[in-house]
Formats: structure tokens, sequence, C-alpha cells
């Protein structure tokens, strides 16, 4: 499972993802953890961020993908992840889409958490209040001021993206003023209907598809055989199927004539019987006419 959650800062994203992370044993991606991990790691493309953030630049989308391209690599992102805070533009859209392609690997949805605007500055003043009044420091980027700047760079770079991904039929858009419980409910409910949480459906598939090509390559080999070669065994089992019906012939004959030999024979004794009861009978007559003038004298 892999997804994107869209939504202006303070409408619960990281919530969500932390949620979806231990419900699904997917792994969550930050992309200012990717970058400060990646710059620790010392790898080519982390050094190469370190030394941009370290002179106040902003990291190039192309050093980011090559980050979240060196991170779905490793094991834990296997089973899926949720990015965290990329894309935040069009063409960061596009390069995913070009990383995703290459690896062979889909997006399975981008979670939009559609909020009320003014309820969100309304829920940060409460909460600077709140912090306020337990004597603790407000932190800088937990102001409405703050708040106001962040959701206006929001709406101009980021939210063109839910018009990106709702053409490419990928958006899924969630009610984000609801109650946290409901929120999370209302992803995994439209999570399930797309199917991105049975993946596990289609892998029966996989044997009759294997099944197919082996067919196929079977097929292609004796269509690329040589027509020579293709020849023999034709002429081959012509051959047999001709020996064997002269064969059969042969057979056939000696039945009707093995036929014909008992039924002479049969017949011709059956004469010799019938000529001896004939005789038989003469005999008897020629006894009875004796009897009788035997018995006139």
């Amino acid at each position: 499972m892999r997804l994107i959650l869209l939504g202006p800062p303070g409408s619960g994203k990281g919530t969500q993802a932390q949620r979806l992370v231990h419900k699904h044993g997917i792994v969550q991606l930050s992309t200012g953890e990717m970058l400060r991990a990646a710059a620790a790691a010392g790898t080519p493309v982390g050094l190469q961020a370190k030394e941009i953030m370290a002179n106040g630049g902003l990291v190039p989308d192309e050093v980011v993908v090559g980050i979240i391209a060196d991170r779905i690599e490793e094991p834990d992102a296997k089973k899926g992840f949720i990015l965290d805070g990329f894309p935040r533009t069009v063409p960061q859209a596009e390069a995913l889409d070009e990383l995703l392609r290459k690896r062979h690997l889909k997006l399975d949805a981008v979670v939009e958490l559609r909020v009320n605007e003014s309820a969100l500055l309304a829920r940060v003043e409460k909460r600077a209040e709140e912090t306020r009044a337990r004597g603790e420091e407000v932190r800088l980027d937990d102001t409405p001021e703050v708040l106001t700047k962040r959701l206006a760079q929001y709406r101009s770079m980021t939210e063109p993206l839910i018009h990106y991904y709702s053409e490419r039929r990928k958006l899924l858009t969630v009610d984000g003023m609801m109650t946290i419980e409901h929120v999370t409910r209302d992803i995994n409910r439209i999570l399930a209907a797309i199917g991105a949480l049975e993946s596990k459906a289609d892998e029966p598939a996989k044997k009759p598809a294997k099944s197919a090509s082996k067919a196929t390559k079977t097929a292609k080999k004796t269509t690329k055989m040589p027509a020579k070669k293709a020849a023999k065994p034709a002429r081959k089992a012509a051959t047999g199927a001709s020996k064997a019906v002269a064969k059969a012939k042969g057979t056939n004959k000696g039945a009707k004539k093995a036929a014909k030999k008992p039924a002479k024979k049969g017949a011709k004794q059956a004469s010799r019987a019938a000529n001896a009861r004939k005789g038989a009978k003469a005999v008897k007559k020629a006894a009875k006419k004796l009897t009788k003038k035997r018995a006139k004298r």
C-alpha cells in the first residue's frame, strides 16, 4: 500500500499517518526526516542536500526524489509507505510518478483531508492561549500569524495537486473536520473499497499467468522451428499410421478366411448328418414293409 496524504497545515495528516503506520505495518516517509537521515548517513544525495541546507537554500526536486528513491528501496518500505510533505508541487508529483513507473510500483491512493481554514485558525489560537495559560512558551510555528502564511503557501503551491490527482483518479477526499476516530474510520473504509488493503487477493492470479506465459513461449518455439524439422515428425507419424492401417487390413482378411473355413466344415458336416438321417429313415421304412409281408403269409 502506497499513499500520499494531502491537506493544509493543521489538518491532521501526521496523526492519521501514524495510525495507518501502526495498523498496517507500513512506514511514514517525511521529507524533512529523510533529508536529515540521508545527510547523517553520508550518502551521495544526502551530502548534496546537507550542503544546500547548510547554505540556507531549498533542496532541488531532483535531490529530494533521489533521497526518496533510496529510501523506498530499504526493507521496511517493501510493504508500503505514506509520503508526508511530498509532493508539494505538480512538478514534484510528476517526478514521483516517473520514479514509481521506473520501479514498477503504483500509487494506491491520494487521501485529501479537507478542512475549514477559519476553523484551523481558531484551533491554533485556542491552543496558543492554553499554552500561555500553562506558563509555557508558544512554539514559533504554532501561531495564527505563521499558520496564515503557511495556508497561503499551501493554496498557491500544493492545492493544484488536488486537480492533478483527481484527473488521474487517485484522489479520495475525507472530511478532516470530524473527530480523529471518524477520520481514521473513513480513511480505512475508502482504502478497503479501492482494494488497497486487499492486494493479497490478486496473488492467486499470478500462477495462471505464469502458466499462460509458458504456453506462449512453447508456442513461439514451435512457430520458430524450421519447416524441415517440423515436417520430419509429421512424415514419421504419417508412415506409422499407414503401416498400422495396412496391418489392420491384413488382420481383417485373415479373420475373414479363418471365419469361412469353420463355416464350410460345418456345412459339410451338416449335410452328411442330413444324408445319414435320410438313410436311417429309408432303412426303417424297408424294415416295416418286410414285417408286413411276413405277417400276411
